[in-house]
């Protein structure tokens, strides 16, 4: 990195800490800032600041807001007899992406991993447990991944609910639309199978 001055080597190293953001692209970000103008650079790391001093989780859900608690969580919209448990913010994003759910969630903030030290008291099922007290709530949809530590999750908290009265149900994983078979591992091919269903 000697070909470099200091403040753009630093820059670069910056770059290619974010996820998927490789050495190059890291080189092509750093010199696309440097040729922005002076007010489109403040901008930009004004709004990275502000994003970190202002962003914390939602008091109910575990959300990330920028009040105590979250839009959805707040709004009169939702149907609050139904609770998503999802492992993080981003999945979220994608659920309502698709328009189609319409009540509440639960961050979880990770799944259960044995692997990794991460236990059940390490994410937040205690506290999904606690909303469950309140009578609105029907059924808890779990929306974890489809990982070894997904499923392990989902199981561990179905067994948890399931004696609570409340209806448990997981989304279903398979073939997406517009996909070719040929191309599916068969571990895809076989949860397609398990959630077939009745036309």
């Amino acid at each position: 990195m000697d070909y470099y001055a200091l403040p753009i080597a630093n820059l670069v190293d910056q770059f290619s800490k974010l996820p998927g953001i490789g050495r190059k692209t890291a080189q092509r970000l750093a010199f696309y800032v440097l040729e922005m103008d002076q007010q489109e650079a403040e901008r930009l790391s004004a709004a990275i600041l502000e994003a970190k001093e202002k962003i914390g989780f939602c008091q109910v859900c575990g959300n990330l807001t920028d009040k105590p608690i979250c839009n959805i969580c707040s709004s009169h919209n939702r149907d609050k007899s139904v609770i998503c448990a999802v492992q993080g913010p981003r999945d979220i994003v994608a659920m309502e992406r698709s328009k189609e759910y319409k009540g509440l969630y639960h961050v979880l903030h990770g799944t259960i991993s044995p692997m990794e030290n991460i236990g059940p008291q390490d994410i937040r099922i205690k506290e999904l447990l606690q909303r469950l007290g309140d009578e609105e709530v029907k059924e808890v949809v779990i929306a974890t991944n489809p990982t070894v530590e997904g499923e392990a999750t989902a199981m561990y908290i179905s067994k948890l609910i399931k004696p609570l009265g409340v209806k448990v149900t997981r989304i279903a994983h398979g073939i997406p639309v517009g996909g070719d078979l040929e191309y599916f591992d068969e571990v895809t091919l076989a949860r397609a199978m398990d959630n077939r269903r009745e036309m």
